[in-house]
């Protein structure tokens, strides 16, 4: 029965998705916003939204390596199956800003994680940290967001610009709530097959709940790609993960300190070599190569299968 229900919540993932970067893109479209701040802001918070819940939950009933193994396997599934499938799709256009500012951004975010949660913990200090450094980083976003302008690249489609505002807010919020909606029913069924199986809290966070509360963001970067929208498929993906690090680790540690020593250094380095890789890449060349996506989905997998064989 809960194959049946992950198969169900792959096919809302799905529309919740395309109603989301359909709605996104018009609204950006009709604000005179660039794409790439709305992928930054709108649409990867309301995709981080799952993990948002889970984390929280997580820590308030004390479950430090399910809070950390979720934000720490997002944040890997993010950048090595979410971009490496989406490049596969269509190799994506790197924009500047990403270069110089937001992906560096993410770069030093999880070098900070990696040191402060060294010694297994985060302190109540160390939360208020991240969630400053959040704030911030929105407020940066907004200055820039006044300052750019909607420019769409020859390679990519016209953005549809529905009629009425309401619309693209209608779509944004219904599909918001189907990538919610669904991805909590995948990840409810997924972890039931997981303790079926004899799976460690630390490893369902990191690898079973991670993929899970990351089907949004990977719904979204696919559609994205396929209407060629790398604007909303790539600062989707950024943004989440300044996110994941920043305001949902600080929230939850705000909440309850989090403390485990399931999760190791193997695990923080990874996310950080496979952000760093991904730097690498944007600077090397104006897209990510559909080469570049076989490199990402293989680092995940080797990931994957390391962290299987320590059961």
């Amino acid at each position: 029965m809960e194959v049946l229900w992950l198969l169900i919540s792959l096919v809302i993932l799905y529309f919740g998705a395309e109603w989301l970067v359909s709605g996104a893109s018009s609204f950006a479209a009709r604000l005179g916003v660039s794409p790439l701040i709305i992928g930054l802001t709108i649409v990867s918070m309301g995709t981080s939204a799952p993990e948002l819940v889970v984390s929280v939950k997580a820590a308030m009933s004390g479950q430090s390596a399910l809070s950390i193994g979720n934000v720490l396997g997002s944040n890997l599934f993010s950048i090595g199956i979410i971009l490496g499938i989406s490049a596969l799709i269509y190799p994506l256009a790197v924009k500047r800003q990403l270069l110089k500012f937001d992906v560096p951004v993410m770069v030093i975010t999880s070098l900070l994680f990696l040191l402060l949660f060294i010694d297994g913990k985060i302190s109540f200090l160390e939360a208020f940290i991240f969630v400053f450094l959040f704030v911030a980083y929105m407020a940066y976003l907004f200055v820039t967001s006044l300052k750019n302008k909607n420019v769409v690249s020859e390679d990519e489609e016209p953005i549809k610009l529905y009629k009425h505002w309401i619309i693209d807010v209608s779509l944004i919020a219904v599909g918001l709530i189907g990538l919610v909606y669904g991805s909590n029913l995948l990840v409810d069924n997924a972890i039931i097959i997981a303790q079926k199986l004899g799976m460690s809290e630390a490893l369902i966070g990191l690898t079973i709940v991670a993929a899970g509360t990351s089907m949004p963001e990977l719904a979204t970067s696919v559609v994205a790609a396929m209407k060629k929208r790398s604007d909303i498929a790539i600062g989707n993906v950024v943004g989440s993960n300044i996110f994941n690090l920043l305001l949902i680790l600080g929230v939850a540690g705000l909440i309850y300190p989090i403390e485990t020593q399931d999760i190791n250094i193997i695990d923080s380095l990874f996310m950080l070599g496979i952000s760093v890789m991904l730097w690498a890449f944007m600077k090397i060349g104006t897209r990510i190569r559909r080469w570049q996506g076989v490199i990402f989905l293989g680092v995940y997998f080797l990931y994957f299968f390391i962290k299987f064989a320590e059961m």
